[in-house]
């Protein structure tokens, strides 16, 4: 393969088309090999895998990822990028299928049917900034058979991913993923592997899914309500933020009670609780 891993490469295809890169994506390309190669190491990749890959870009990644997986399927939002894909720097794979779309508007369960029938798949990318949290809550809230998820994210959010109570990093994301999956960074990556240049550090964090999650939670929607409405105001107390969500309908009497119940004190706030108290929390209001 012409490795696209490195800055001539990827500028003389971008001359080549022309190319200019479009803000409102967030595009950075990944120019350093070694660093691509980490990834799919850190992935897992191997034959008998088919690779989600988000936001291909001109297919630096995608080049690894055909070598290495049985069969890659990416999805890039920028149809500019479409031809680069198809006429050239994937030409020779046989097995990639590039699909122009927004990961946020595909039904990704049926495009695991149609592309792998219903197995899981594992997922790779290097997610914009601006639009990481809403695609990773996409994959799990879409309950998909998604195996793994290794990302590249800005260093703060994979940061955020890992942390627990009482930081201030914690908050609706932290546990949002520790209750689907097993975050762990693997690398952390200069603004100087990409062009154009991020003002930012990235880290690249895998996420190994639970085949159950840890906290088992009778009504999973209002657990998420309720840190949701937690964190939307982290100044206050549980009890007022709680109360003050458009989203519940709990009296403030029933929250201290609940929360009396647990050995919680009424002035608590949300980044204290862990996430076996916000189960425990969830399952006592929802009785009532």
């Amino acid at each position: 393969m012409a490795e696209l891993g490195n800055p001539k490469k990827t500028t003389e295809i971008l001359q080549k088309y022309g190319f200019a890169f479009q803000k409102k994506y967030g595009q950075n390309f990944l120019i350093d090999g070694n660093v691509l190669k980490k990834i799919v190491k850190e992935a897992g990749i191997g034959k008998d895998d088919t690779v989600l890959e988000i936001g291909p870009g001109i297919g630096t990644m995608t080049q690894y990822l055909c070598e290495n997986a049985g069969k890659v399927v990416a999805v890039e939002i920028d149809k500019n990028l479409i031809p680069i894909l198809k006429n050239d720097t994937l030409a020779e794979y046989s097995n990639v299928t590039i699909i122009n779309q927004d990961i946020l508007k595909i039904d990704i369960n049926k495009l695991v049917n149609e592309e792998n029938g219903g197995r899981p798949v594992k997922v790779v990318a290097n997610l914009p900034y601006y639009i990481t949290t809403p695609i990773i809550m996409k994959l799990f809230e879409s309950h998909a058979p998604v195996d793994t998820i290794t990302i590249m994210v800005q260093k703060e959010v994979a940061d955020r991913m890992q942390v627990g109570p009482g930081t201030k990093d914690y908050g609706a994301l932290s546990l949002a993923v520790q209750y689907y999956a097993k975050p762990e960074i693997v690398m952390v990556v200069s603004p100087e592997c990409f062009m154009p240049r991020p003002k930012v550090s990235s880290a690249v964090i895998k996420l190994t899914r639970y085949e159950n999650p840890p906290v088992s939670v009778s009504d999973e929607g209002l657990m998420f309500r309720l840190i949701r409405a937690a964190f939307n105001q982290r100044r206050k107390t549980l009890v007022n933020s709680i109360n003050n969500s458009p989203d519940l309908n709990f009296t403030k009497e029933s929250i201290v009670n609940a929360l009396e119940k647990m050995g919680l004190s009424g002035t608590v706030r949300g980044e204290a609780l862990t996430l076996s108290q916000f189960g425990r929390l969830s399952d006592i209001l929802g009785e009532q």
